[in-house]
Order: structure tokens, then C-alpha cells, then sequence
């Protein structure tokens, strides 16, 4: 199957399957009666369904790509969030134990999906690679100290400290990076010598073809293969 098909039918079952969750909390909050157990349970299952959702959507980005195994790992890491969720959500445990699996599959689930958006977006960006892969590191060193907290709550003023201080850097680094990616990357643009910082080149018709067909099959756009080919090109 084409990387483009399975990105149409992943996100088209997913953004459904949210729709529906979507129905089910609008009719709890419409119906007839009280606002009682049953209807929050239905709101809640619509808020874990639509945040599995854009997780997925997150993961989907690396779909085609060379970090596509991230997008998959994170798909599979977000059923345990997920599941424990509805677990505690519509069933009669709420053991310890269960909620530190949620606590640790939502930091895992959350922490791959924002590495998967930042690859989406910037992995083609050479000129990004700094603050990019720093991001990611951001990320990984966050994510493992609040596991540590979930597995050894601590009243540590130091381990308090060290989560405030990488999550800013996240953060930062986060802003920073999907900021220049979609923005412009001014030391990109100043490397070519068009006005307005951008240059328009004409393609054979065959090269247009084989730049259309690997779209179709990569589900990547047209301007980051080319790019990535010139960037390729002129770097070595």
C-alpha cells in the first residue's frame, strides 16, 4: 500500500472514530435528565479518544519517511494510555498500580508524538539540525525524569528543579523549532539571492513526473524533496 493511501485511510479512521466518541459526548450533554456517573463517563471517554487522536494524527507525519519507526513505536505506546484510561474510566479498579501505567504510557504516548511532529517538520531542514535534535533530547531527559517521579514519588526540591528547568528548554526549544521550519529559516533564506528570499526554478516534464510520483508514493511534498535533492546536491 502507498505511504499516501495508508495516510488517507490511518487519519480517515481516526478523525471517525473521534467524530463518533464527539456524538456520544454532545448527546450526554443534550439528553433528557441529570448530568450524572454515566454521562461523565461518556464526556471523558470523548476526551480520551480525541487526545489518542491527534496523537495518531502526530504519529502519522513520519509516515514515508526514514523516521517512520518513531510514528509506529509511538502508535503502539499510545494503546497503553489509552487503555488503562478506559479502564479507570468505565471499570471498577483504580489499583496504584494501574494508575502509574497510565501516568507512564501518557509520558511515552505524548513525549513520541511530539518528536514525531517535530520530525515531520523539521527532519528536512539541515540548517535546523540543532535545534531540532536538542529538542529531542529536551524531550527524551524529560520524560524520563517524570517517569522517575511516577515510579519514586519524591518531595526532592533538586528533581523538582531539574523537571522545570528541561521542560522550559522543551518548550523553547519546541516554539523555537516548528517557529522556523514553517516560518522561515533565515539562514536558508539568505543563501539564495532572489528579492523576496525565494527561488523559482522550471522542471522537464520529466522530472515533474518522477517528482509527482514520489509524492504519491512517499507522501512527502514536492518542495521538501526537491529541497532535500538541491540540499543533497550542494552540500555532498
Amino acid at each position: 500500500m502507498e505511504t499516501s493511501a495508508f495516510r488517507r485511510i490511518a487519519s480517515t479512521l481516526t478523525i471517525g472514530s473521534f467524530s463518533v466518541a464527539a456524538l456520544m459526548g454532545i448527546a450526554a450533554l443534550l439528553g433528557a435528565g441529570s448530568f450524572g456517573t454515566r454521562e461523565g463517563q461518556v464526556l471523558l471517554t470523548t476526551l480520551i479518544v480525541g487526545a489518542a487522536s491527534i496523537c495518531v494524527l502526530c504519529y502519522l507525519g513520519t509516515a514515508g519517511t526514514r523516521w517512520a519507526g518513531f510514528g509506529g513505536t509511538g502508535a503502539v505506546a499510545a494503546l497503553v494510555p489509552t487503555v488503562t484510561a478506559l479502564i479507570l474510566v468505565w471499570g471498577e479498579s483504580s489499583a496504584d498500580g494501574l494508575f502509574r501505567t497510565f501516568g507512564i504510557g501518557l509520558v511515552v504516548a505524548l513525549t513520541l508524538a511530539q518528536v514525531c511532529l517535530l520530525l515531520a517538520l523539521a527532519a528536512d531542514r539541515p540548517t535546523l539540525g540543532v535545534a531540532l535534535w536538542s529538542t529531542v533530547a529536551a524531550a527524551a531527559v524529560l520524560a524520563f525524569l517524570v517517569v522517575t517521579m511516577i515510579l519514586g514519588p519524591s518531595s526532592d526540591g533538586g528533581l523538582w528543579r531539574a523537571v522545570g528547568v528541561v521542560g522550559i528548554l522543551d518548550v523553547l526549544g519546541t516554539l523555537i523549532t516548528i517557529a522556523m521550519a514553517k516560518f522561515g529559516d533565515p539562514a536558508r533564506a539568505s543563501s539564495v539571492s532572489s528579492r523576496d528570499g525565494t527561488l523559482r526554478v522550471t522542471l522537464s516534464a520529466d522530472q515533474a513526473r518522477d517528482i509527482n510520483n514520489l509524492v504519491r508514493r512517499t507522501g512527502r511534498s514536492a518542495d521538501h524533496i526537491v529541497g532535500e535533492a538541491v540540499d543533497r546536491f550542494l552540500h555532498g
